[in-house]
């Protein structure tokens, strides 16, 4: 086959709801009948018959005991990956997840024909999100961080209840109380721009991405339940539920944190807002010392993320003259 040849003959595109598009396609049978010698290798190494050392089976006599079915098939799982994502890379698909794939033709002698199913990121049409979050900001107004003696003298308590309570003289204690309050004011007000702009979002969501987050929330959530000493099944029967149950109730939660996501990245791809490499490594660095399991490349991208949507954030903040928390409780800059 020549190198600049294409895997496919064919593909039609069809788009779907959810964000999802269907391609069909076909592999010429030129094209896939060379995966044959791949295909009977792979085959000849899981295959025992009796007589012969695995790997060393004669092909006449494999042939004859799995079937050419069986061989065809192989010589399919073989040649459609490369068919696919060619089609992807022409066709300009920016798929997302794994397809579901289908054969729908095979026969020796013939083009092999399929069918694929596969999420792609969703067009997301925005509205004026700088306005929004301005008039969030505005709403929200100045911060009150100031602490009283009552809230100090009930952290006192509070701190003297807990296993070994630290010293904390009065004067920081009112300082991290009037942080707490200053931060606590600041998420208020990011949530309240992410519900505005989502609002007046529109975009279909692909289910693998409504998927992916669910899986996030329960991995998140089976940590927090190991870290306290109980087993998930403990939980679960305890609390009356099945797995996919609790799934469910998250099931809003994780739509709203997926549709966020997909917010943030317009906007930081709309104003070019991305952190630097030099920030990416260090929050990297931070993560992997840490959690020293944790897969070096993959918190490269977790810390990516992160720091895109909080200089997301910054921006949707600076749309107002005074962002909220720029000043502290007697009007100094923070």
């Amino acid at each position: 086959m020549n190198k600049t040849s294409k895997s496919y003959a064919s593909a039609s595109i069809k788009k779907l709801d959810k964000s999802q598009v269907e391609i069909v396609g076909s592999v010429p049978v030129e094209t896939w009948e060379q995966f044959r010698a791949a295909a009977l290798k792979n085959i000849n190494d899981t295959v025992t018959i009796d007589g012969f050392r695995k790997g060393n089976i004669p092909e006449n006599v494999l042939v004859a005991k799995v079937g050419d079915m069986v061989i065809l098939e192989e010589m399919a799982e073989l040649a459609l990956p490369k068919a696919y994502m060619e089609i992807l890379i022409d066709q300009k698909i920016d798929a997302i997840g794994r397809p579901e794939i289908s054969v729908t033709k095979l026969a020796k002698g013939n083009d092999l024909e399929f069918k694929a199913v596969t999420a792609v990121v969703p067009e997301i049409k925005l509205p004026d999100y700088k306005k929004l979050a301005g008039e969030q900001v505005k709403k929200a107004g100045q911060p009150d961080t100031s602490v009283s003696d009552k809230e100090i003298a009930e952290a006192e308590e509070r701190i003297k209840k807990m296993p070994n309570p630290p010293v904390i003289p009065r004067e920081q204690l009112s300082t991290m109380l009037s942080e707490d309050k200053r931060t606590a004011a600041k998420e208020k007000v990011r949530l309240s721009i992410a519900d505005a702009i989502a609002a007046e979002t529109i975009v279909e969501l692909p289910n693998v991405m409504i998927e992916s987050e669910l899986n996030r929330t329960q991995s998140q959530f089976e940590n927090d339940i190991q870290r306290m000493g109980v087993k998930l099944d403990d939980y679960l029967k305890h609390a009356k539920k099945t797995l996919e149950e609790i799934r469910k109730e998250w099931l809003p939660h994780a739509e709203k944190k997926a549709k966020l996501q997909l917010i943030l990245n317009e906007i930081s791809r709309l104003e070019n807002i991305k952190p630097s490499p030099a920030e990416i490594e260090a929050e990297t660095n931070h993560i992997v010392e840490h959690y020293k399991d944790a897969d070096r490349e993959r918190a490269s991208i977790y810390a990516e993320t992160v720091l895109t949507n909080e200089k997301v954030f910054e921006f949707l903040e600076s749309t107002n003259e005074e962002p909220v928390g720029s000043k502290g409780k007697e009007g100094e800059i923070a």
